[in-house]
């Protein structure tokens, strides 16, 4: 059983759908392995769920094989790059005055125009971080982008609905957490 069989079992019975949806939303669909495994990961890094974060990692290193790591080493920066680029743009978009929007960002950016493996792919992880974070100029950017690289709607649509599923898979986790707490809590009290 993989991490992340592991952790669909987890899930709490709140989660039934999440732990469906977790299954069916990574296997098939438009998206190439590399797309749909990097999806997956920066949506769970952007979700701040180490758990589910190294679990995915695990399972990209066996689907990908030798591609694994510069897809995982993307992912993750996507995550971290739309960190600061998601709180950036989506306060100029929110505030809404031209004297913002006309400043520049003076933040650096180089691993979105140089990243390890796909640049079209980097976009579409970082597509996937921007939607779970809701920086609507952010999506709107690397929508746009991934569309005039040759993917299609459906390769968005597919990738936003892994970031959905993750994102609500960390958050059932936090659910989780207090619960195996407390059952280790009141096994080492009844020892």
């Amino acid at each position: 059983m993989s991490a992340l069989d592991l952790i669909r079992a987890s899930l709490p019975p709140e989660a039934v759908d999440i732990k469906l949806n977790l299954g069916s939303v990574l296997s098939g669909g438009p998206l190439t392995r590399a797309q749909r495994w990097g999806v997956a990961l920066a949506a769970a890094a952007a979700a701040r769920s180490a758990r589910l974060r190294d679990a995915i990692a695990a399972e990209a290193r066996r689907e990908l094989s030798g591609d694994a790591d510069k897809v995982i080493e993307d992912a993750l920066a996507a995550a971290v790059l739309m960190g600061m680029n998601n709180v950036y743009y989506r306060f100029r978009h929110m505030i809404g005055k031209p004297s913002y929007s006309e400043r520049p960002a003076r933040l650096r950016m180089n691993r979105l125009v140089k990243p390890a493996a796909s640049k079209l792919d980097f976009e579409l992880f970082s597509l996937a971080v921007s939607s779970i974070a809701g920086c609507e100029s952010c999506v709107r950017a690397h929508e746009q982008a991934v569309l005039e690289g040759g993917l299609s709607e459906e390769h968005v649509h597919d990738a936003v609905r892994i970031a959905a599923v993750i994102n609500a898979a960390a958050v059932a986790l936090e659910l989780s957490a207090p619960a195996a707490a407390e059952a280790a809590t009141a096994s080492m009290a009844g020892s």
